[in-house]
């Protein structure tokens, strides 16, 4: 199953817009197979060098960030099954940086990294293709803000493209 229209602004905090945006198309799940080969094309290339970058003392290296985006992604996911299984308990929020030192990614080879990240991708997958279309209109509350589990599939797709962009940016020069 796959929908094909984007969230309205009342399915998700206005924060989220950034990302949403980001995503060409109305088909999210589309964006999610690409950008799986796609990212691990990018990946498959680098060093060891390359994988523990820092483009500033106080920024997250490769790895942390491919960590970061897979926690995300398993968050949104596990968002978006919630909202789509008509949970309404509201969700709290996360603090991204309180995360990352606990991702154990400076004893993680790249390798292990993309071995995760593709499982991370095909369980997304998986879980959004195999929606009905009435969980697509579900909505829910993650961090104080109404939420649909659509808006939430297009938010683990942008976040990637908003976070693969700046790689491209900042580390890959």
């Amino acid at each position: 199953m796959s929908i094909n229209r984007r969230p309205e602004p009342s399915e998700f905090n206005p924060y989220y817009d950034t990302y949403i945006g980001k995503v060409k198309g109305n088909n999210f799940i589309q964006n999610l197979i690409e950008q799986k080969f796609e990212t691990l094309a990018v990946l498959s290339k680098l060093s060891d060098e390359e994988w523990n970058h820092k483009y500033a003392p106080e920024k997250w290296t490769v790895k942390e960030v491919m960590i970061h985006i897979m926690d995300t992604e398993r968050i949104f996911a596990y968002r978006a099954l919630r909202v789509a299984r008509n949970d309404q308990t509201p969700m709290p929020g996360f603090e991204q940086n309180d995360y990352v030192p606990f991702c154990n990614g400076p004893q993680r080879s790249g390798k292990s990294i993309m071995a995760e990240y593709e499982s991370v991708r095909n369980s997304s997958i998986a879980l959004f293709k195999n929606l009905s279309e009435e969980a697509w209109e579900r909505i829910g509350e993650a961090s104080g803000s109404p939420v649909s589990s659509l808006a939430l599939g297009y938010m683990i797709a942008g976040h990637e493209i908003h976070h693969v962009q700046l790689l491209h940016e900042r580390y890959f020069k």
